[in-house]
């Protein structure tokens, strides 16, 4: 009898040097459905049908989760495992996260790539940029008054692989570090964190820090977690940061806190709503650093991906248990 062969789909498109390291992998049979998954969507009944009778054989999916086949719990029955290729797992369908298919996401590549963006916001805010890039635009030459980071204040709601970055390169600018944990029970320490505290002293964090940064997954606890009594806890002077989800922040009280001078501005790379609204006053507050949820990009994201997808995909055809997966409750 032969060896029995993994089925492996894949729903995203993906470059040949990628797709050649999951080729490389021992023990699998690979199919890539992308173009079915792009020309059903287009109404093509025979590619949906031809996608049937793929995803019914099934056993592992990898893909971005907004390229994932319609219905596919209910469409590839024997699937035990599928792999995203984030690291946040909100917008997953319902039926995957409650059914008894394994979810493993890529945490942890993202966290070299989003620290620097959060070095890079503080550094706009402290060296007044957008100020800047405004007065060149209108020709304006006028002496400004920046400061520095040193001495200053961050606070880090969610110290996971992201948060703990975010900390190490905060401290070689010489700031003060304060951090949330979901796990911790008492005020500690960590490395690079002056201070950890519970998530239940998240009111002391803000009213300490210069800088507020969230690096912690959209889930139905952290939903609209900093809400208008939050912001009018921080600092006048504080600005907040935004690189995880945007519900996770109450959108409108945030607009309210920045017309009104609650705080003294954001760094947003996410929002309730994406892409974000043309009627968005976000769009026209001269103190918010704006980006299109580009803060975890890198030029070789695709492949730092697909190596921890093959990691696992090894584990798994050995039958090995896989170092982490996520916990549906959780929702990470």
């Amino acid at each position: 009898m032969g060896e029995r062969l993994v089925n492996v789909v894949v729903a995203s498109p993906l470059h040949q040097d990628a797709l050649e390291l999951i080729k490389a992998v021992r023990g699998i049979n690979l199919v890539q459905v992308s173009p079915l998954i792009v020309a059903e969507k287009k109404g093509d009944g025979a590619a949906g049908a031809q996608l049937d009778s793929i995803l019914a054989h099934a056993e592992v999916l990898y893909g971005w989760i907004h390229h994932l086949p319609a219905k596919v719990a209910t469409r590839a029955p024997k699937l035990k495992w599928l792999q995203v290729t984030s690291a946040g797992v909100d917008r997953l369908p319902k039926e995957i996260l409650q059914s008894q298919v394994i979810v493993t996401n890529v945490s942890g590549i993202h966290a070299t790539p989003i620290s620097e963006f959060v070095l890079y916001l503080m550094l706009s805010a402290v060296k007044q940029a957008p100020l800047c890039f405004q007065m060149k635009q209108e020709k304006r030459w006028q002496r400004l008054h920046p400061t520095t980071l040193r001495s200053k204040t961050v606070g880090i709601v969610g110290l996971g692989s992201i948060g703990r970055e975010i900390a190490r390169l905060s401290k070689a600018f010489g700031l003060r570090v304060i951090g949330t944990r979901r796990s911790a029970r008492k005020e500690g320490r960590a490395r690079y964190v002056d201070t950890v505290v519970p998530r239940e002293q998240l009111g002391h964090l803000l009213s300490e820090s210069d800088f507020v940064v969230l690096a912690l997954p959209l889930t139905p606890e952290t939903d609209k977690l900093i809400g208008e009594k939050e912001l009018r806890g921080m600092r006048p002077g504080a600005y907040l940061i935004n690189i995880s989800r945007g519900a996770i922040v109450d959108e409108e009280a945030l607009i309210r806190a920045l017309e009104e001078k609650w705080i003294a501005g954001a760094g947003l790379d996410v929002f309730t709503t994406e892409p974000l609204s043309s009627e968005s006053k976000i769009w026209e507050l001269p103190n918010v650093i704006f980006s299109p949820h580009i803060s975890g990009e890198m030029e070789n994201y695709e492949i730092r991906a697909t190596e921890v997808f093959c990691k696992n995909l090894r584990l798994y055809v050995e039958g090995r248990k896989f170092p982490r997966v996520v916990d549906p409750k959780k929702g990470y």
